[in-house]
């Protein structure tokens, strides 16, 4: 494999050791508490290994773990358990990569583009036979058409950082998750035709943030700045990757068979997203206070 390994579980394993130490010291004592047994493998090298799995050639979990992690990377991992067990032990990795996930967060650069993607849990003919995510998931419509599952929205910043997300059913409205995905943040905002609404514009306007969107043929035509213009004519780079992660890593797949598993799935191919060195960026701009600087280039 071409990824860093070990500077991977280096950051990971120290940001455990901060998290853990950090929690243990605010947790209650639990009278009806049983024994636990620590695995053989520790939280750490979990969740280095489903970054890893990310980061790889391979489209299965199963294939990646017993053809290199039991072959060429067994010396990096020498107390691995059966892929069974690793299975059950996947889903305790959810709130330690989540928040590792939040700690490599991409800076507030008062620039940002927002899109939301569908994740499809399994083809439309089968949806009435589908029983891990009974309940759970749900059918929505996109311009590509009716699916079953979920929404991953997405908000990043200029230089192509991960700033925030979040999951939802796949009939959730994308403008209810705006000002989740925007808060605490202040600037302009790039998003798609789906989120005009003057309700959020106001609701924005109110925290210090822009929403710049194209109009529906029915509108009138919106006046914006040339720098406005400028970034608007650039939303491509989310749609590019969203497509990374679909291509790239393995963020959708119809092979789950837990649901909080599936959510371990996306905050891996997230986090494996953070450590990418040439991520899809706007190119001569900074900030909002250089915007001279492109609009004369």
């Amino acid at each position: 494999m071409l990824a860093p390994i070990e500077a991977i579980f280096c950051d990971i394993d120290d940001f455990c050791k901060e998290f853990f130490g950090s929690e243990h010291t605010h947790l209650l004592p639990n009278p009806n508490r049983v024994r636990n047994r620590c695995s053989k493998m520790s939280i750490s090298e979990l969740a280095t290994i489903l970054v890893l799995f990310q980061m790889s050639h391979y489209k299965t979990l199963k294939d990646f773990y017993q053809d290199c992690i039991h072959g060429e990377l067994k010396s990096y991992f020498p107390s691995t358990v059966s892929y069974n067990r690793f299975v059950e032990l996947q889903s305790s990795c959810l709130t330690v990569l989540s928040a590792y996930l939040l700690s490599h967060a991409g800076e507030a650069t008062e620039l940002y583009y927002m899109d939301s993607t569908t994740l499809t849990v399994c083809h439309n003919k089968r949806i009435r036979r589908h029983k891990v995510f009974k309940g759970i998931a749900e059918r929505g419509k996109s311009t590509m058409g009716w699916f079953y599952g979920f929404k991953l929205h997405l908000a990043i910043n200029h230089q192509g950082e991960l700033v925030s997300f979040c999951v939802t059913k796949g009939n959730v409205d994308d403008r209810k998750q705006v000002l989740h995905l925007m808060r605490n943040l202040n600037g302009i905002v790039c998003a798609d035709k789906g989120y005009i609404s003057k309700k959020l514009t106001q609701s924005l306007a109110e925290q210090g943030m822009t929403i710049v969107t194209k109009v529906r043929k029915n509108m009138k035509k919106k006046i914006y700045s040339a720098f406005e213009t400028f970034l608007l004519s650039k939303r491509g780079i989310i749609e590019t990757i969203i497509d990374q992660l679909k291509n790239w890593y393995q963020l959708q797949h119809t092979r789950h068979r837990s649901p909080i598993n599936f959510l371990v799935n996306i905050v891996s191919a997230l986090a494996a997203y953070t450590w990418r060195q040439n991520k899809p960026k706007v190119n001569g701009v900074s900030s909002v206070s250089n915007f001279k600087t492109v609009t004369s280039s």
